[in-house]
């Protein structure tokens, strides 16, 4: 698949960019290769950080895929979402567990947007070496809503709006009515409940309302953790379907926080494009993990073709597999074309695409397990668990695709 993975990718970079993408590819896949099989996973999700970190230096550090998509001034590459997303393939191809989503992805691009000077200049170099991880704390399980991928993140008081389960940003006599310094003054109390990379990240950006009747609004704020705990500020890993999506409950009492950027601010225009963005490079992870499962099964039952055993099931299973590869494909082609357009509703129907390929690929090939033999002890599972857990999280895939339909006005009034 690597010929049709430049394909796709040749309109997005330049002959220079391909070249160091390319390269990339091939030193990212025999990493993983070598640090992140099914057991080498197993070993990560079970330590407390819930990735490995010598891993995650090496692929942040020797690597730069923490920075790829940064600006060259703050330490990154530059190369954009085209080049994240085939790093992104990749990880997905190994179920890598690791900060990327939830530090790269999530929070460095809402920094990037809405961070102050002083801020941006402290936080995005240390992002881009890997030194600094993050993730985005919204209340509940409204993360899909908050990036206005399932949809319209203005229309719904989703960050609280004095509603119990929000979270509610209180400004303090430092910081007056909140408008306009960035610096601290401000507390938090609430709760998050589906926060990834939650537990282990050294910053978290959370979402918040505040201001009364007349002034409300949902804004973000830096909350610093600490090794030995912050006061107010209580992280409780979870329980999840899928290990390498490790997930926190945080708890906000009265904890100090840091208003990200100055008023006013277009927060939740920043979050929709940064879910868009997402969206690209979610779709991408999954169309790595569909192309990995299929991989294998195919070449095993080549294999199993070449020893002449158990022909006539084959057969069968060859034009399963055949359908398969087309929707894989299909997803593939999606990605990489709104790659080349990042923050378009590409990315939704992307999402939604590849999220579709996943889960029917992963879940024949799941079926196929005990009879095809292409995994062993059950090593097909984790790919089905992550294509459930991606839908819970960001889907489903049909509000993906009305979400992208309403805004790009496909159907009229019907959508509206």
């Amino acid at each position: 698949m690597d010929a049709a993975d430049t394909a796709a990718l040749a309109a997005a970079l330049t002959e220079e960019q391909q070249e160091i993408q390319q390269e990339i590819r091939h030193t990212l896949r025999d990493l993983l290769t070598e640090r992140a099989g099914p057991r080498e996973n197993r070993e990560a999700t079970a330590t407390p950080e819930g990735y490995d970190t010598e891993l995650w230096a090496r692929l942040s550090g020797t690597l730069g895929l923490a920075g790829l998509a940064l600006p060259e001034q703050y330490g990154g590459a530059g190369h954009g979402p085209a080049a994240l997303a085939l790093a992104c393939e990749e990880t997905g191809r190994a179920l890598a567990p690791s900060p990327l989503l939830a530090t790269a992805v999530l929070a460095a691009p809402l920094i990037a947007a809405l961070g102050t000077p002083d801020q941006r200049a402290e936080l995005l170099p240390r992002i881009a070496d890997g030194s600094l991880t993050c993730a985005l704390a919204v209340p509940g399980g409204s993360l899909t809503l908050a990036l206005g991928l399932t949809g319209d993140n203005t229309a719904e008081d989703w960050s609280g709006g004095g509603r119990a389960g929000g979270i509610q940003a209180r400004a303090t006599d430092e910081a007056g009515d909140g408008a306009g310094d960035g610096g601290a003054g401000w507390r938090l109390y609430g709760e998050a409940t589906q926060v990834l990379d939650g537990h282990s990240a050294d910053l978290l950006l959370v979402a918040a309302h505040t201001g009364g009747f007349a002034r409300s609004r949902t804004l973000l704020f830096l909350v610093r953790g600490r090794a030995d705990g912050a006061p107010g500020l209580v992280r409780t890993r979870r329980s999840v379907l899928d290990p390498t999506r490790p997930q926190a409950v945080v708890e906000l009492r009265d904890a100090e926080a840091e208003l990200l950027g100055e008023e006013p601010a277009d927060v939740l225009g920043a979050l929709a494009t940064t879910g868009r963005t997402a969206a690209v490079l979610l779709a991408a992870e999954a169309v790595g993990a569909a192309g990995s499962v299929l991989d294998r099964t195919i070449a095993h039952l080549g294999a199993r073709e070449r020893s002449g055993r158990s022909e006539g099931a084959l057969l069968a299973v060859k034009g399963t597999l055949a359908d398969l590869y087309v929707q894989v494909e299909a997803a593939r082609s999606l990605t990489y074309s709104a790659a080349r357009e990042p923050g378009s509703e590409g990315g939704p129907l992307a999402l939604a695409q590849a999220l579709e390929a996943l889960r029917a690929t992963a879940g024949e090939c799941v079926r196929l397990d005990g009879d095809a033999g292409a995994f062993s002890g059950g090593e097909a599972q984790p790919f089905f668990q992550r294509a459930a857990s991606d839908e819970l999280l960001f889907g489903p895939a049909r509000r993906l695709r009305a979400r992208a339909a309403e805004r790009t006005g496909l159907f009229g009034e019907v959508a509206a």
